[in-house]
């Protein structure tokens, strides 16, 4: 599936929900469902800065596409990355810079969250695009 895919399945998902308590156990159920992280990945330079929780991210290249692999000590922050996860790991390092992250204002994330939290969404997904482009560099050497 394509990035774009990914994004609109999300947004169709998010649409079957009355209120925005629903969305958030289903962010929480998401969180539940990230597969658990290899602790050897849990180190401090894995940690996202600008999250007010702990949120380890680590990347790696297989077949040209980059598989993320998370994890947070925070029940709903680790919802929030299994969501990112689930659009763009195992995508091409192209494809994940291209992507743009409309999906996020369009199923009402940011507005639902904390500054802090919002703050951290969007670490995130610089760090997320960070690993595409080192990963992306690996691919043009």
């Amino acid at each position: 599936m394509t990035i774009k895919e990914i994004q609109e399945e999300i947004i169709d998902e998010f649409s079957m929900f009355d209120d925005w308590m629903q969305r958030y156990e289903y962010i929480i159920e998401l969180g539940k469902s990230l597969p658990l992280i290899d602790s050897k990945y849990k180190l401090d330079e894995n940690l996202i800065k600008g999250c007010q929780s702990k949120v380890w991210l680590f990347s790696e290249l297989e077949n040209d596409t980059v598989n993320f692999t998370a994890d947070s000590d925070a029940i709903l922050t680790k919802g929030i990355v299994a969501l990112l996860l689930r659009v763009y790991s195992g995508q091409k390092p192209a494809d994940i810079l291209a992507a743009d992250t409309d999906f996020i204002d369009q199923i009402g994330l940011k507005e639902h969250l904390s500054p802090t939290r919002a703050n951290g969404l969007v670490s995130m997904i610089k760090q997320i695009k960070m690993y595409a482009i080192a990963q992306q560099s690996k691919l043009t050497n």
